[in-house]
């Protein structure tokens, strides 16, 4: 089981960028799709999530408007659509495989059984 999140980097503020988060060894179609990040010194926190039942989508007041998540189940990937992006976006961003149940709750806290499997992180960094 492995979750690889990917194109993080270097961006100005205003820019954008794209992430993805590829599943293998099990059917991220299964689960929901948390998007989490957790900048230097404070707490990781939950972004956005992407329901599998519904297709419904969650997002943290932080990055609505400006981040858009979504999912190709035929790839086993999610996505992480960054516009807008502020210095305060600066993190490491991590994907998961959550818990549908969860997938509301998680933009505003993370329940310690709401995620399944956690991926690993790619950098963003957001500078002039």
């Amino acid at each position: 089981v492995q979750l690889q999140a990917s194109g993080g980097g270097l961006v100005h503020p205003g820019g954008s960028l794209r992430l993805s988060c590829a599943a293998s060894g099990f059917t991220l179609g299964h689960y929901a799709i948390g998007w989490f990040r957790q900048a230097p010194g404070k707490e990781r926190e939950g972004i956005s999530c992407m329901s599998s039942v519904d297709g419904s989508t969650h997002y943290a007041d932080s990055v609505k408007g400006r981040f858009t998540i979504s999912r190709d189940n035929a790839k086993n990937t999610g996505y992480l659509q960054m516009s807008s992006l502020k210095v305060e976006d600066t993190a490491d961003y991590y994907c998961a495989a959550v818990g549908n149940y969860w997938c509301e709750e998680i933009v505003v806290r993370i329940p310690e059984d709401a995620v399944v499997y956690w991926g690993k992180g790619t950098q963003v960094t957001v500078s002039s």
